[in-house]
């Protein structure tokens, strides 16, 4: 697209004359927004489609002439999507990427010129030097949440009622709280209370997460609970995700669309991967805020920056250290198990191994083994097939990974072979978990933490068994176990256990 300005206008033209500009090239005090004008008949399904976006022209569904009438009423802004900063180096305004090998340049049919997009964002379409991002500046939505309250007849341990409270009053002063809470603390229900303060407050809420299962799992679960108000899954191909709503529940790639949105955002699994390690995710966080706003991060398993953080006391924290049940953490255990990787490529398992398997088999245990890397699943499962009777490996890209998660939930699996895929969001209730492998890299301290975390969540199974099968002790095993009899004895000094 090109523009030509007229009057302080900008004008948008198909054809390419020489006196327009692409967006890129409009300087940025003749992209002020226009007066708006009070007595414009605005489009309410405009306004609620643009309202804490930043759209591309194409996932707009209202014609061009009608955003322009918008525009040249004051109503909606023109903004660049491909700018450059003060050294003259590309940056992309959705996703922050300034990273100059993320940036390509092509032949642009649209603006008859060699164009420059980012490669960073591709997946949420392409945005160059050339295509606007729309913004909608007229009045903001009515959002009348204020007597929705919480239907929800529960009630909350002592950790899950403290962490609650904090969370109550950090909306109060609209600040930043890390709520840090072992594996099955119950942290969805931590968050019910202090959505319901922001909604009565008619503040616009959103829950990011990295993973759309955990979308799916938890629009259904506070739909329930706020039942007067629609809560909006968002999720790559989900079909209302431009609706408006005041409880969002999105992934964090999602956000890379809102702009200014969100009175509170609660980010969930902060040290998961993608978003812990992406820093256009983490910019997608903050653009997707209000300048005055709050900030909730959730986590079972805060990497070391974060925990000295909360040591030096630079964020306000508070830590759960005990699971809803208010039973232990089971802690993992150590077992040598010899060359395992040596072993499975002569069709061996180590013994120790062998001998776990068989012990659950008699008890008719459902079991979850950790393998480090896919290539090594179906070698383990053959090996195998003559020990347990039902057994399935299941990996990232296993396009029956979800039929196969079911399975095992309706115990017609004995045992689940898994990548890292499964170290967190998943609950099977009786299960004992091993690992094989725990020395390998990809098992990190918090993914070992994870993966213990899957052991006894249940209150009618609150025990079992959690085995580190290794061929030699890493940093990450040990700071892992650590990590949970820490929990442990800080959930008894705190009166939070029942034993």
């Amino acid at each position: 697209m090109r523009f030509y300005i007229k009057d302080n206008l900008l004008i948008p033209t198909k054809t390419n004359p020489t006196h327009a500009y692409r967006i890129a090239d409009i300087s940025k005090t003749q992209l002020n927004k226009l007066p708006q004008k009070e007595n414009y008949p605005f489009n309410p399904s405009l306004q609620s489609t643009l309202q804490g976006k930043a759209l591309l022209l194409d996932e707009i569904p209202f014609s061009q002439e009608e955003i322009q009438a918008h525009y040249e009423n004051g109503y909606c802004s023109y903004l660049k999507g491909i700018d450059k900063n003060a050294r003259n180096k590309y940056m992309c305004k959705r996703c922050g990427n300034e990273n100059q090998e993320l940036f390509a340049s092509f032949p642009c049919a649209r603006c008859k010129e060699i164009c420059t997009y980012c490669r960073n964002c591709i997946m949420m379409g392409r945005i160059s030097e050339c295509t606007p991002l729309i913004t909608w500046c007229g009045p903001q939505l009515n959002q009348d949440t204020s007597d929705n309250a919480l239907q929800w007849s529960g009630t909350l341990s002592p950790g899950q009622q403290e962490a609650s409270d904090k969370m109550v009053s950090i909306i109060e002063n609209k600040s930043e709280l890390l709520i840090w809470a072992v594996c099955g603390a119950g942290k969805t229900e931590i968050l019910f209370k202090g959505i319901e303060k922001a909604l009565q407050k008619n503040q616009r809420v959103c829950i990011a997460t990295p993973r759309t299962d955990v979308v799916l799992e938890l629009a259904p679960r506070l739909q329930e609970v706020f039942p007067k108000i629609k809560v909006l899954p968002v999720f790559g191909g989900s079909e209302d995700r431009h609706h408006f709503s005041p409880l969002t529940i999105s992934t964090t790639h999602q956000l890379f669309r809102f702009q200014q949105a969100f009175d509170l955002v609660i980010l969930d699994e902060m040290d998961a991967f993608p978003y812990s390690v992406d820093k256009s995710l983490q910019y997608a966080v903050q653009k997707a805020r209000k300048d005055f706003s709050t900030l909730i991060y959730l986590t079972a398993t805060p990497d070391k920056n974060w925990q000295e953080k909360c040591r030096q006391n630079k964020i306000d924290y508070v830590t759960i250290p005990a699971r809803f049940h208010q039973f232990p953490l089971p802690v993992p255990n150590f077992q040598w198990c010899g060359n395992w990787e040596k072993g499975l490529n002569k069709d061996k398992l180590p013994a120790s191994v062998v001998n776990w398997m068989q012990e659950r088999v008699l008890l008719n245990k459902p079991m979850l083994l950790f393998v480090p890397k896919i290539h090594y699943m179906e070698k383990v499962k053959i090996l195998l097939q003559s020990i347990v009777g039902s057994l399935e490996t299941v990996h990232a890209e296993d396009p029956d990974r979800k039929e196969k998660v079911q399975k095992m939930r309706k115990k017609e699996v004995d045992l689940l072979i898994t990548t890292t895929i499964l170290e967190r969001g998943v609950t099977f209730p009786n299960v004992d978990v091993a690992v094989l492998g725990a020395e390998n890299q990809i098992f990190t301290e918090s993914a070992l933490v994870q993966i213990a975390g899957r052991v006894g969540r249940k209150k009618e199974f609150p025990d079992g068994t959690i085995t580190f099968f290794h061929y030699g002790k890493t940093n990450s095993m040990v700071s892992a176990r650590k990590q949970i009899m820490k929990s442990n004895k800080e959930a008894r000094e705190r009166g939070m256990l029942l034993l």
